[in-house]
């Protein structure tokens, strides 16, 4: 039987990503374009900009918040602040972002590479060319108590010289628009190899012209399918070849490398974004889960547990070690 496919519209994949200069986070409610500052550096004047990667925060709900810090000048390009850790202070603008700033949460946010490349880099903050190292940094979790725009204060040290200082305004829900830890998971039936009447391309981005799915194992069988078996799921939905980021490809290759490290533990799922590109044809199965109010963010990457219930969420990054930890906690 052939698969649903998702809504056939002009759909950019909006994916929050610091190499595209120009993206800024498109979540309803937050202002278009991150707030930069300009300071001198290196004997080069060098405008920074911090951008919350986060997105489907909500209130009263306890989550780590992804941010990112780049740069771009005449002579360097486009480089991404990588390595050590930063400082965050929230504070809440209102309902639409117009009152004065209240103050909120306080913390510390921790670099965290793409899977992948490396996570070592020094003692502190660096500029790094994005083709070299990708990632985010991210807080441990911080709650927020009321729903509107809040704003992301980063303080970095770049390489040792004078702090930058950055803000970075982002939407916080009354709840969550995209499933989250503690909500049923939706019974889908995403492309597997045995669907019909499916381009691979459709399975995985990847298989491009002709070729083969890469990785078969993560293509087996539907969230449907392994709900009703009652076994724990490991679902990805990104698509590595047209995502916005550099952030897809390495993350669907280390869930392979984690299929293949918890074998038997979970069925382990990736889940394809578009059924078709070029006519902006959303898989249905990406689209049930995703897509709200014409936007749609990935990638994201869900733990289920063997009654069906979400006890993990990361995205647009995870550490490898925070996703062992959670699988390690399933029950035997």
């Amino acid at each position: 039987m052939r698969e649903d496919v998702g809504m056939p519209r002009r759909l950019l994949p909006v994916t929050v990503t610091f190499v595209l200069l120009a993206a800024a986070c498109s979540d309803s409610g937050a202002p278009s374009s991150p707030a930069t500052s300009t300071v001198g550096l290196a004997g080069d004047a060098a405008s920074f900009s911090a951008q919350v990667a986060s997105s489907d925060l909500a209130t009263g709900s306890p989550e780590a918040v992804q941010v990112g810090v780049f740069s771009s000048t005449a002579d360097a390009g486009v480089q991404l602040l990588s390595f050590g850790s930063i400082d965050v202070t929230f504070s809440y603008l209102g309902t639409d972002g117009s009152q004065p700033p209240q103050e909120g949460p306080s913390t510390a946010a921790d670099f965290v590479a793409a899977p992948g490349e490396g996570s070592s880099g020094g003692d502190g903050p660096t500029l790094t060319d994005p083709a070299d190292v990708a990632g985010v940094y991210v807080t441990p979790e911080v709650t927020f108590p009321q729903p509107g725009i809040w704003n992301a204060t980063v303080t970095a040290s770049v390489d040792g010289e004078t702090p930058v200082t950055l803000d970075a305004a982002f939407s916080v829900y009354a709840k969550h628009r995209i499933p989250a830890p503690g909500d049923e998971a939706l019974a889908t039936k995403n492309l597997t190899l045995d669907s019909k009447g499916a381009p691979a391309v459709a399975i995985d981005s990847r298989a491009q012209d002709g070729a083969k799915v890469p990785d078969p194992a993560l293509h087996e069988r539907t969230i449907a399918e392994a709900l009703h078996a009652g076994r724990p799921i490991l679902v990805q939905f990104a698509t590595p070849v047209y995502c916005m980021s550099n952030f897809c490809g390495p993350t669907v290759e280390a869930q392979e490398a984690l299929a293949s490290e918890y074998h038997g533990v979970a069925e382990f799922i990736h889940v394809e974004i578009w059924r078709d590109f070029d006519e902006s044809v959303v898989n249905q199965a990406a689209a049930d889960w995703l897509l709200r109010d014409g936007d749609l963010t990935e990638p994201w990457m869900f733990l289920i547990d063997g009654d069906g219930v979400i006890v993990g969420r990361w995205g647009p990054l995870f550490d490898l070690d925070d996703v062992r930890t959670a699988l390690d906690a399933l029950p035997g």
